[in-house]
């Protein structure tokens, strides 16, 4: 596990490190599912550089990207990997964004690698063996009251099209929590919460990439992960909540109410 680890290390650092040195050229921009979900010339180029690497060292891996088809394998190992998670911010050079990178054993979490380039900032944990920033052993907060809480959201890119349930929990949160950010990375939300930034953290309409490195972090660290009703953490990044533990039960409530 720990050469697992240490390959998703050393790709997301180096995809990192090119998404820093391109964020302020001029780049191409497309759109995808709406008019609203963003790709980069970038995205691809990080989703190819990702792809070759772990091909390279492990060509009998499984391969799933936001970019690209997913490719099977027949080691029992397989790669999940969003290769720009915040592309709308790098597509307004916004400097806030990451490389994140999840890996499963036998369909096991594993390992999981959440990147920040420009903060040069590198979230990493360890199925067992904890979570950790830049080495340095990282623990939720010790926050107890949702009062006192710092949350963090996201919204799915049909919101312009569906008005979406997470309207009503924003609202419902801004009136009991101390205060909510929403700034555009779910892999940097589930980071943040791990090394006690955040408090909590929900979101609906995630995808499995988005959230393979995050649930780790955040178990590691000592957190919890559940769907909306307390259950097991969904891999498919849908209806998720995850937070310190402390406020994890007054977090699902207003969620449910």
């Amino acid at each position: 596990m720990s050469e697992l680890l240490e390959l998703a290390r050393s790709i997301a650092r180096e995809a990192g490190g090119i998404a820093r040195a391109r964020f302020l050229e001029p780049r191409t921009i497309r759109t995808k599912t709406s008019e609203i979900d963003l790709v980069t010339d970038v995205d691809h180029a990080l989703d190819r550089l990702i792809r070759e690497r772990v091909r390279a060292a492990r060509p009998h891996d499984a391969l799933l990207t936001e970019e690209s088809q997913a490719e099977s394998g027949s080691s029992g190992v397989r790669w999940i990997v969003d290769p720009l998670d915040g592309t709308t911010n790098y597509a307004h050079a916004f400097p806030h964004f990451a490389i994140s990178i999840g890996v499963e054993v036998d369909g096991a979490r594993a390992a999981g690698v959440v990147y920040d380039p420009m903060r040069d900032e590198l979230f990493e944990a360890e199925c067992g063996r904890g979570a950790r920033l830049n080495g340095a052993p990282v623990r939720v907060s010790g926050i107890a009251e949702l009062r006192r809480a710092l949350l963090a959201t996201g919204f799915a890119y049909d919101v312009h099209s569906r008005r979406t349930p997470n309207l009503v929990h924003f609202e419902r949160f801004i009136g009991c929590a101390q205060a909510i950010r929403r700034a555009g990375s779910a892999a940097l939300d589930f980071a943040y919460v791990a090394c006690g930034r955040f408090d909590g953290y929900w979101e609906l309409h995630l995808a499995p990439w988005d959230v393979a490195a995050g649930i780790l972090l955040v178990q590691e660290a000592g957190g919890s992960v559940s769907d909306f009703d307390g259950g097991a953490p969904p891999a498919s990044g849908a209806r998720i909540a995850a937070s310190n533990g402390r406020v994890h039960g007054a977090m699902l409530e207003v969620l449910n109410r």
